[in-house]
């Protein structure tokens, strides 16, 4: 027995060992891997894994509930409160929505309405863990798109408690047969009641005091045992009355959101999340019935085709009413149009009420499998193709620029421009204000703050700003190689406009100098050295020593980053350098040299410029 378990373990281990790399590194995302995995291991291809595996399964979702806990962490009680609307419509609506649209084509095929409803019901779900891993693998979970998607997810989980209620009216007779005790409904709801309420007291009463009491252990695996010991038994307590195990630990991970071991609890739980999702993802793989899908081709797929087809136009349908834009209507569209994990939950509830006989379960379960399958394959489309386009065709135009004359520009509003905008704004100095982001030209417009739309990469838009009445030019902007372009223009175009440039690695501060930046200031430097100085001062040197010592390291570094600019290009040369100056450095803060006068550098070797001269190939590698 111990041998079979050593052997499956390694199997599946092995098989994301290798397919996941393969397919991160083809650009198919680490969910398509999983996916390919299983389906190499299963009983069809490889035959590691048999037909019963669904106790692997069964294991594997484990993986899905520690996952809602995970998100409900992130998740304080009064965002889910704002999220109350888009949960609601969007959820409601897409459920009720796509039971009724796929219920309806059911019955269009020839099966009774009772058993139509419950199919539309199993295939209004989603995959809640494809499509927040696949979300946040792409950055777009907290995009509109990613957020309503999230908003419908949360309402399917918790759809889930009344389908398996629904259930046994839509089986008639058959009812009685599902295994499980039968309760009255009075009781039923008590029990519910009393299971939700009891994890919400326990969460603000009893878990801070105890997780408390743990760390003061400062053994770290307890701290990890009870984290575990916590979603176990709150996914118990939901399956014992009925609930879904996924969302009671949603609702726990929300009542924990603003404990302060949120962080401890949440890096703890993380690994064993992602290992499980992965066997979960493994297992969908290895749960497709290629024998069924080789006997029936045709019909399979072109059912898998019409149920995405079909979700895919409620979906955007609902978007659209709901004033989603164009590229969050598509994200919100193709994340959810595949049949989710959920469904195999209700495809074998169904089947234990004789609701499905086993030939139409295994159909679903074959649709199902594949419909995820599929999905890691959609994101590669919505991501190269169909955002680009809906982008492209929904590029706002250029702002009418309607001030004129102001002394200073300023390329790029976001975190790094924005300081620069409100000190000059705060002392008096008008400002005209360029960026591409719309969210932050609405934003800042409803905050009465003018930003102009558009890309200061045009040339034509520099001249409309007024760069040749300006004194100052700010370039703030987060691409690199567009930053490089505007400077090397304003200072071909306006040669007697001062510039100012943002750099976020040393590679960048070398090409904006030698394209004519006046001052180049990179944009992590002075924060990680005031923290530099805080540092010292915490380890006990007095406060003015430090921040003398720390101006004498920072007008050193300043003065031999000019000197290293003059030698980027010759990798040898600039290399030997740049070890010199560490050297240096350390030596001036033992007081063994005196800071270079005038901001110029004593260098060792006085044959490095004519080295320079002989090598002319850019140095591209970046070091911050």
């Amino acid at each position: 027995m111990s041998g079979d378990f050593l052997f499956m373990a390694f199997v599946y281990l092995g098989a994301a060992v290798v397919a996941v790399p393969v397919a991160k590194r083809l650009g198919l995302g680490s969910v398509l891997g999983y996916l390919l995995a299983g389906v190499a291991i299963g009983p069809f291809v490889l035959g590691f894994v048999g037909d019963d595996h669904h106790g692997v399964m069964h294991f594997a979702e484990f993986g899905v509930v520690m996952m809602l806990f995970l998100v409900g962490l992130e998740l304080r009680p009064a965002m889910l409160w704002e999220l109350r609307r888009p949960i609601l419509g969007l959820g409601g609506l897409q459920v009720v929505g796509t039971l009724a649209a796929a219920a309806a084509g059911a019955v269009a095929l020839g099966l009774p309405p009772r058993l139509a409803i419950a199919v539309g019901a199993i295939l209004a779900m989603s995959s809640t863990a494809i499509v927040l891993s696949s979300l946040a693998e792409r950055g777009i979970l907290k995009s509109s798109g990613g957020q309503a998607a999230f908003s419908v997810l949360l309402f399917q989980d918790i759809s889930v408690i009344p389908i398996l209620a629904i259930f046994p009216l839509l089986a008639g007779e058959h009812a009685g047969t599902a295994e499980g005790p039968s309760r009255p409904g009075w009781m039923q709801a008590l029990l519910v009641i009393g299971a939700v309420g009891g994890v919400v007291l326990a969460g603000r009463f009893l878990l801070g005091p105890a997780f408390r009491w743990l760390a003061k252990t400062r053994l770290r695996e307890i701290f990890t045992a009870a984290a575990l010991l916590l979603v176990v038994g709150v996914a118990l307590l939901m399956e014992h009355v009925g609930l879904s195990p996924a969302l009671g630990t949603f609702v726990a991970g929300v009542v924990l959101a603003e404990s302060e071991y949120r962080h401890e609890i949440e890096s703890d739980i993380e690994p064993f999340k992602g290992l499980l999702l992965g066997v979960f993802f493994i297992s969908v793989g290895a749960q497709i019935d290629f024998h069924l899908i080789a006997a029936k081709p045709v019909p399979i797929i072109g059912l898998v085709v019409a149920i995405m087809a079909l979700k895919l136009g409620v979906l955007y349908a609902i978007g659209r009413l709901f004033r989603l834009d164009r590229p969050a209507r598509w994200i919100f569209a193709f994340s959810l149009a595949q049949v989710g994990e959920f469904a195999f939950v209700l495809v074998s509830y169904a089947t234990t009420l004789h609701l499905l006989d086993d030939e139409l379960a295994k159909m679903l379960i074959a649709i199902v499998a594949l419909s995820m399958a599929v999905t890691p394959v959609l994101f590669v489309l919505l991501e190269r193709f169909v955002l680009p386009a809906v982008t492209r065709g929904e590029k706002r135009e250029a702002d009418e620029i309607t001030e004129h004359g102001n002394p200073v520009i300023i390329a790029g509003h976001g975190r790094f421009g924005q300081i620069v905008g409100r000190i000059l704004r705060a002392n008096g100095h008008k400002t005209t204000v360029l960026d591409t982001d719309p969210e932050i030209v609405d934003t800042l417009g409803r905050l009465g703050v003018k930003v102009f739309y558009g890309d200061a990469a045009r040339p034509e838009l520099l001249a409309t700003a007024g760069a040749a009445e300006a004194k100052l030019f700010v370039v703030a902007i987060d691409d690199k190689d567009a930053c490089v372009e505007i400077v090397h223009h304003l200072h071909q175009t306006y040669p007697r406009l001062r510039i100012l440039a943002r750099a976020t690695d040393r590679v960048q501060y070398y090409k904006l100098r030698k394209a004519g930046a006046h001052h180049v200031f990179r944009e992590l430097f002075a924060s990680s050295f005031e923290m530099g100085i805080e540092a010292l001062t915490l380890l006990g040197m007095r406060a003015h020593t430090a921040h003398r010592l720390g101006r004498k390291w920072r007008d050193f570094d300043e003065a031999s980053l000019e000197k290293l600019a003059d030698l980027w290009g010759n990798e040898e040369v600039y290399w030997a350098q740049a070890r010199r100056n560490l050297v240096e450095a350390e030596r001036l803060m033992r007081g063994d040299a005196t800071v270079p006068h005038g901001r110029d550098v004593a260098w060792d070797n006085s044959t490095l410029r004519a080295a320079v001269a002989r090598h002319s190939e850019p140095h591209t590698d970046e070091v911050e």
